[in-house]
């Protein structure tokens, strides 16, 4: 299946380019003049609009890919907690088509942040917080964007995500 995503700042275009479904052709989208698009035409307008090209990543990438249910056995958590943390950024999600289901990549690095039991120098989340000085909004941000390593304690009576805060300002009286 060949799916060719065009958008403009007035349209958004779709063409289905020889693609088969469920026995039959899928109805694509047709042009102004009620024709449908030709692979001449999808290249003209993404050269006219600048629209990049798809170019697959050098290396594959690894991992296991699996649907929500199976990730959220997988990793001992929920299937809400998987889609919270889809939305939080947390955890990465593939889908092929907007509006897909989600499908999850289970790799080593996803399964190391779950742990039984936390290293010391990772805190619980309101201590953090009060170490950083932010909100928990704040500190989530800061972890989806990779400046905080977290984890998750899938064991005992403390569970829940663990932040590592590395102290960078030294104290006032610090040498």
């Amino acid at each position: 299946m060949r799916l060719v995503f065009l958008a403009s700042d007035r349209t958004v275009l779709f063409a289905m380019i020889g693609t088969r479904y469920a026995g039959g052709f899928m109805c694509c989208r047709f042009t102004e003049k009620g024709e449908r698009f030709t692979a001449n035409q999808v290249g003209s307008l993404r050269r006219y609009r600048n629209i990049p090209r798809y170019e697959p990543p050098a290396e594959p990438p690894t991992g296991q890919v699996v649907p929500i249910r199976q990730a959220a056995r997988i990793l001992g958590i929920n299937t809400s907690t998987v889609h919270r943390w889809l939305n939080d950024g947390f955890i990465a999600g593939e889908q092929i088509t907007p509006g897909a289901p989600w499908r999850i990549r289970i790799t080593d690095e996803l399964r190391a942040r779950f742990v039984e039991q936390a290293p010391a120098n990772y805190l619980p989340m309101l201590e953090a917080t009060m170490k950083l000085g932010v909100s928990r909004q704040t500190v989530l941000q800061r972890v989806k964007r990779g400046e905080l390593d977290a984890l998750l304690v899938t064991r005992g009576r403390r569970k829940g995500l663990r932040i590592k805060v590395v102290d960078d300002q030294p104290g006032l009286f610090h040498e």
